[in-house]
């Protein structure tokens, strides 16, 4: 096998480029249309092949997933408390503060790593309006009991969905729980348009809203009914995702291959924790974390240190816990005593490397430094 110091970096993921001889035809029709932005040809296109694609009634689209989740609250009018999870990307939580809203962080199930259903009930008070949980790693929430709290306790819910792309759960698109569904189309996601996300909604008057707001409030030449942000995604970026469409389901089977790799693996590797697999949901295979326990030789960070050292650059992903940062850490729901999971699995998460390009070989390499064997 080839020696360590001869394998390329290995990062945690790399977004999925086709061919560049692919996407020049749908730069010739941007500049033939001379249609940039603004609900433009491709974007039209665009939304109706996510539609069919995800099973999903509505969706807009927009520059980023930040803008998609401001807006969301915005379109439904989400004010005083909304509980969330402290165990996920900044962006989930910062887009309460951009709302004036006040986080309440809920401790996470120990097996899934999404919000505890029985954790977000004893956090509900009457400032609350709106449970904002994330679908951590494309694994489902517990949907069904999450709806059930938002029922008896009149809240809306908005799903932080960002990992969720194409996942099922029960036969069908875990995007139709809630009241919104926001996605995320980053370059490291498993569907991207180099920058963008979407809000998936269930009837068309919701999205008109989201649509004026995403565009300045405007409906026409004359009419401002909102005081709504741009975040509109252009021409080149939606053209970029009908492409990346197209290959998706190559690329979620390329996942599906080295997640099983990994897991094979790791099976005989004390100490190394992997999350359950998907079982009867579809999954998007979006990541790989593991869990370094205490009976693994070294300490999660060393492991991670180790890693890069031999070219591996895996992530502690999610590290620090969104509540230790000083926007938060003053929150009375920010304090470790009420985030015992939470703390404990951002002290032991790792996030491997997983993309359609990772050959077998570099997984291999991968599993021999964390199992201690020589990796060469």
């Amino acid at each position: 096998m080839t020696a360590p110091h001869e394998i390329p970096p290995i990062y945690v993921t790399r977004p999925y480029l086709p061919p560049l001889a692919e996407f020049i035809p749908y730069l010739e029709k941007i500049w033939e249309n001379r249609w940039l932005t603004n609900n433009g040809p491709f974007h039209q296109q665009l939304e109706s092949a996510l539609c069919e694609y995800l099973g999903v009634k509505h969706i807009c689209l927009f520059t980023n997933a930040t803008l998609a989740l401001i807006t969301a609250l915005q379109a439904l009018r989400i004010s005083g408390e909304v509980i969330t999870t402290p165990y996920s990307f900044v962006a989930t939580s910062h887009s309460l503060l951009w709302n004036g809203i006040r986080p309440v962080f809920a401790d996470i199930d120990p097996v899934t790593l999404n919000l505890d259903p029985a954790r977000i009930e004893a956090a509900i008070t009457p400032q609350t309006t709106a449970i904002m949980p994330v679908h951590c790693y494309g694994h489902p929430c517990d949907v069904a009991r999450i709806q059930k709290i938002a029922d008896d306790h009149n809240l809306k819910v908005i799903y932080d969905a960002a990992h969720a792309f194409g996942v099922q759960s029960g036969g069908v698109s875990v995007l139709n729980h809630g009241d919104l569904s926001v996605l995320s189309f980053h370059a490291t996601k498993v569907f991207n348009t180099f920058e963008g996300g979407a809000i998936i909604c269930h009837d068309l008057k919701t999205k008109q809203r989201i649509d004026n707001l995403k565009n300045f409030g405007i409906v026409d030449e004359v009419t401002v009914v909102a005081s709504g942000i741009n975040g509109k995604m252009s021409e080149i970026n939606a053209a970029f995702g009908l492409l990346q469409l197209k290959g998706i389901d190559g690329a979620r089977q390329q996942r599906k291959d080295i997640d099983a790799r990994y897991r094979a693996g790791l099976q005989a590797v004390a100490g190394i924790h992997c999350l359950p697999d998907a079982g009867e949901q579809v999954p998007n295979y979006a990541y790989f974390p593991i869990l370094v326990r205490p009976d693994y030789p070294l300490s999660r960070d060393a492991l991670v240190l180790k890693l890069r050292d031999c070219g591996v650059y895996a992530r502690r992903y999610f590290h620090p816990l969104i509540t230790e940062f000083p926007m938060y850490r003053g929150l009375p729901s920010a304090a470790q005593s009420n985030l015992p999971v939470a703390t404990k699995a951002a002290s032991e998460v790792i996030c491997l490397p997983i993309y359609p390009t990772l050959a077998p070989e570099q997984v291999d390499f991968v599993l021999r430094i964390i199992a201690g064997r020589p990796a060469a």
